[in-house]
């Protein structure tokens, strides 16, 4: 049997034959229609992040499903380095179930998740982080061309007066930038 196409022209979908239509990377760019972005505040208050390292995550698939609808918790995080040939995992890290996946096909919620970086990246970051006696924090959790990504730092703890200069810096910018936006 033939099958039937239907044929429509730049007028049926009001579309300028010179204009072109966004990409999923251009809508992702203007923030429309975007997976959510997963942050760790508490470690940018906790820590002084010195360098960052971006790397995939092995999950199972209804963790990516609990990801794309924001279900996930960094805040107590960590990861650790093991072996020979250094592997991360992140520990701690808590991605809620899934609900419509039914009882037999949940993950379990803060299981160790292996982390996929290269073997030379890890090392140097093993090494930095021990010479600064410092830990690696989760910082986001984001998606790029449809794959779940972590933001990993070297994270120094601050002492309490660190934190309380940082709060006087941000509040003093605040200040600054309302008197400037009543100014114009």
């Amino acid at each position: 049997m033939g099958r039937s196409f239907e044929c429509r022209t730049a007028a049926a979908l009001h579309v300028d034959p010179g204009e072109q239509r966004q990409t999923d990377d251009e809508i992702d760019a203007h923030g429309k229609d975007r997976e959510p972005v997963i942050e760790n505040r508490k470690s940018r208050h906790d820590y002084a992040i010195a360098e960052t390292l971006e790397c995939g995550i092995q999950l199972v698939g209804t963790e990516v499903k609990s990801l794309r609808n924001g279900q996930a918790s960094l805040s107590e995080g960590w990861v650790r380095a093991d072996g020979d040939p250094p592997q991360w995992t992140l520990v701690n890290v808590t991605i809620a179930e899934y609900p419509p996946a039914g009882v037999h096909r949940q993950h379990v919620p803060n299981r160790p998740r292996r982390l996929l970086a290269h073997t030379r990246e890890i090392a140097k970051f093993v090494t930095e982080a021990k010479t600064r006696g410092a830990t690696i924090v989760p910082l986001k959790i984001y998606w790029v061309k449809g794959r779940a990504k972590l933001l990993v730092g070297i994270g120094v703890g601050k002492k309490a007066h660190d934190k309380r200069q940082d709060i006087a810096k941000r509040e003093d910018r605040r200040d600054m930038d309302r008197a400037m936006s009543r100014r114009r």
